[in-house]
């Protein structure tokens, strides 16, 4: 499972970067892959309304949003955001961030394209704030039911602390450790257990994604499915992209990867070739193997096929292993 988390406070090491880095690690003590971005060090523009997300699905903006937090966000199994209340919300630099997804937004509700994993993220919020106001936290708690919409995940909870101003008044917090573990705890419960399954083609962009994004969409809360290249291509192939969004599946922002970054060092439980690359030797431990013998094309007729063929065999697997 992978775990990722936004720390949105300009303070790099202030009460909001301890809350999450401790929440982070009981995560990483739970079994998690754990992934920080430290949003306020990052280019991040804010939205320009240029209005191609809702008609193309993509922003033209070029920043770090377009060069990996997109595909950060839709690699997350959970998706962690922390920010110190400014104006009863969050920071702008999360804001900002926020913003941009917008994309996503448009994806789903303009293009109407369903990411894989939509049905099992889970979005949480850590936030602290200096007074005590009773209404502190909610226009926070509005803007982030609609951001873990936009990425597609389900707003789960949050744990929020007021009066917290000074440096190190989260450490002083006799509660928190205890807050954490038991909020860790139940948020990754519906994802412990879950058989690791790897798909691999040669580039890791076509074939193998189709395997993984069914398995997803399809079973994504017995199997956590990942899908790489031996050696991994820099985009998806166009034609696959295609097939799958007629069947309103969104391939969008799923980067091809290589082995190892796919398992973060994990040994998976099953280990699937769709195509003709064995990785018997490549990849260690005692792993259950099997080959998907099919063949990519770049005739959307064929893909068509392939698609559809590769669907039933991902549901004849899922059935053959619950």
């Amino acid at each position: 499972m992978r775990v990722l988390g936004l720390q949105g406070s300009p303070r790099k090491k202030g009460n909001t970067y301890y809350l999450l880095t401790q929440f982070l690690e009981e995560c990483q003590k739970q079994g998690a892959d754990i992934q920080l971005v430290d949003v306020c060090r990052k280019k991040i523009e804010p939205c320009m309304e240029y209005i191609l997300c809702e008609k193309k699905g993509i922003c033209p903006i070029d920043d770090d949003m377009k060069r990996g937090i997109y595909s950060m966000l839709r690699r997350a199994d959970v998706i962690v955001t922390a920010t110190p209340i400014f104006f009863y919300n969050t920071t702008a630099q999360l804001k900002a961030l926020i913003d941009r997804t917008q994309t996503l937004w448009a994806r789903k509700y303009k293009l109407n394209l369903t990411d894989p994993n939509r049905l099992w993220r889970k979005g949480f919020t850590l936030a602290v704030g200096a007074t005590r106001g009773k209404n502190l936290f909610e226009g926070l708690h509005l803007t982030m039911k609609y951001f873990y919409d936009a990425v597609g995940a389900s707003d789960v909870g949050s744990l929020t602390y007021r009066q917290i101003e000074k440096p190190g008044d989260m450490q002083r917090l006799p509660s928190l450790q205890q807050d954490i573990e038991t909020a860790v705890t139940a948020l990754l419960l519906p994802f412990q257990g879950r058989k690791k399954v790897l798909f691999t083609d040669a580039a890791g962009s076509c074939l193998a994604q189709m395997a993984c994004a069914f398995t997803q969409l399809i079973a994504g809360d017995r199997m956590d499915a990942v899908c790489a290249g031996f050696q991994p291509s820099d985009r998806l192939d166009p034609v696959m992209v295609q097939v799958m969004e007629e069947k309103g599946i969104d391939m969008g922002f799923r980067d091809p990867l290589s082995v190892e970054d796919a398992l973060s060092g994990k040994t998976p439980d099953i280990a699937i070739s769709v195509g003709d690359v064995p990785h018997h030797d490549v990849l260690p431990g005692s792993l259950r193997f099997d080959t998907w013998n099919f063949q990519a094309s770049e005739d959307i007729y064929q893909m068509r096929q392939v698609r559809d063929a590769i669907e039933a065999r991902v549901k004849a697997f899922i059935q053959q292993s619950a």
